[in-house]
């Protein structure tokens, strides 16, 4: 991989020196189609602090040129490979919308297809995104990474790698890296196996917290930060993975047990929330204001008991449906109301990964047919309820044949971005989108790359999506120094109701399964 990153540089270098000054043609034909384009850029909405969106032309020809014009001037790029100069960019996104036309030549003879438009829109959106990267297998997670991005240009950098604290006979697995309120210098992620722990930055503290307590499932795993208070809702689940012998769709991720607590960051206390034990809750999410934790929950009642719940779980995995729930906080006793059902999926569809936007209006959530996994599932697609009218529908400007999984909203909520298998099934590549004021999305574009072949090219998937308002600052080296190090042991708060003993017999029953 790192042989890999090296020779972007040249290769980039090579595609500039491809790409000349051209002049457009004056005698051409005109063809009633749109240009095959990578990424696919015809019609989309960007916002106005994007970096350039490069594009390779896929049309089969002997030369290229393309112009763009807009009512500051016009641009011309010759060559297969379109890289737009920085500072032509800016110049072009000045107008808000950006006019272009490819002009293709076979056999001296040119020919203009169907022009387009990049509309600009005077939306801007957060400058940095997160993201884990790891290869799209089922074991091989070795040389996982979680890296940010800057959207305004193309640098790209390390968070934090699992190779740091890895050796022959102990390796490490990241994942679930979240923020409070898109701020970078409230992160947290965890680290799986040698060494493992909770690692949170707050305010400039960097630690890693041991969240496992007396008879818990697990330690804290699927996050959500409080918008404005030191506290993080985890779910705390047991998971595995099964595998078909003759559905194309090979694996199916499955969560057993789960439950969700409440994690005081200053305090390093944990909050079990009291549950039926038969419920499996997944996936927490606050509202902007603090007054609402949503999250996904399954009821399911073991069928077969000569049979451990797990297997008898695995053999019934596609009737086990997710409704989306949600519970009222009151942030000066830290205590939770009753749950109230938000979506009720029935006995057809799941839903999971409820993500509200900052002003409180949309629910945007994955919808599949069974299950919690939704980014194994090629019937995912993402849904957008209105929680004002409580009407809920596709998302169909999103949506494509493949997976649209892991989604989040910017800041300002303008933008959502979210993963997508849509261009081979294999690898999930980040899309953003605009949110109109009526509530509708404009046509979905891949991030942007220097190389505009970048992806077709790199065998990674992208894994949860994160808006930032800015870079995390803290150096891999010193989260790699907290990783090693000892953990701070999180202890159970003395308001929770549940009995230590209690949840201990009870998890201590469940294993014995």
């Amino acid at each position: 991989m790192k042989y890999f990153k090296l020779l972007l540089p040249l290769l980039t270098l090579l595609l500039a020196a491809c790409t000349q000054t051209a002049t457009v043609p004056s005698d051409f034909a005109r063809e009633d189609r749109l240009p095959t384009l990578y990424p696919d850029y015809p019609g989309v909405t960007v916002p106005c602090n994007i970096a350039p969106l490069n594009f390779a032309i896929e049309e089969e020809a002997d030369d290229y040129v393309t112009r763009f014009t807009t009512h500051q001037g016009q641009w011309v790029i010759g060559g297969q490979s379109v890289l737009i100069d920085p500072s032509d960019w800016q110049a072009m996104k000045q107008d808000g919308d950006i006019n272009v036309e490819v002009f293709c030549a076979k056999d001296n003879k040119w020919t203009l297809l169907k022009p387009f438009t990049i509309h600009v829109s005077g939306d801007s959106i957060d400058p940095y995104i997160s993201y884990r990267l790891i290869s799209p297998s089922y074991v091989t997670y070795e040389n996982l990474t979680l890296n940010q991005r800057c959207l305004e240009n193309f640098d790209e950098s390390l968070l934090y790698g699992n190779m740091i604290n890895t050796n022959e006979q102990n390796g490490q697995c990241i994942n679930c890296h979240n923020y409070q309120a898109h701020n970078p210098e409230r992160m947290q992620f965890h680290v799986r196996q040698h060494k493992g722990g909770t690692v949170i930055c707050y305010d400039g503290k960097v630690e890693k917290v041991d969240m496992k307590y007396p008879g818990g499932i697990s330690a804290g795993v699927y996050p959500a930060w409080h918008p404005t208070l030191p506290l993080i809702v985890y779910s705390t689940n047991r998971t595995g993975q099964t595998f078909h012998t003759f559905d194309t769709q090979k694996i199916e991720v499955q969560d057993t047990y789960s439950d969700l607590i409440l994690y005081d960051v200053e305090r390093h206390e944990i909050l079990p929330l009291e549950r039926d034990t038969n419920d499996l809750d997944c996936f927490p999410h606050w509202d902007p204001a603090g007054r609402y934790l949503y999250y996904c929950s399954a009821h399911y009642e073991q069928r077969d008991s000569s049979k451990s719940k797990e297997m008898d779980l695995i053999e019934h995995y596609q009737e086990v449906h997710y409704n989306l729930y949600r519970r009222s906080f009151d942030a000066e006793n830290r205590t939770f109301g009753a749950r109230e059902l938000v979506y009720d999926c029935g006995d057809s569809c799941s839903a999971t990964l409820p993500r509200v936007s900052p002003d409180g209006r949309y629910l945007l959530f994955t919808l599949g047919q069974y299950g919690v996994f939704h980014i194994w599932h090629k019937s995912s697609d993402l849904y957008l309820m209105d929680l004002q009218a409580r009407t809920t529908r596709p998302a169909r400007e999103l949506n494509s044949p493949d997976v649209e999984s892991y989604h989040s909203w910017s800041s300002n909520g303008k933008w959502v971005i979210f993963s997508s298998r849509r261009y081979d099934g294999n690898f999930t590549r980040p899309f953003m989108a605009h949110l109109n004021a009526d509530g509708t999305f404009t046509r979905p574009f891949e991030l942007p790359q220097e190389n505009p072949r970048y992806h077709q090219e790199f065998l990674r998937s992208y894994n949860v999506p994160e808006f930032m308002t800015g870079p995390v600052t803290v150096r891999p080296q010193q989260l790699a120094a907290v990783v090693a190090g000892d953990s701070v042991k999180a202890t159970l708060s003395p308001k929770s109701a549940i009995q230590p003993d209690a949840v201990t017999a009870a998890t201590s029953q469940a294993s014995a399964e």
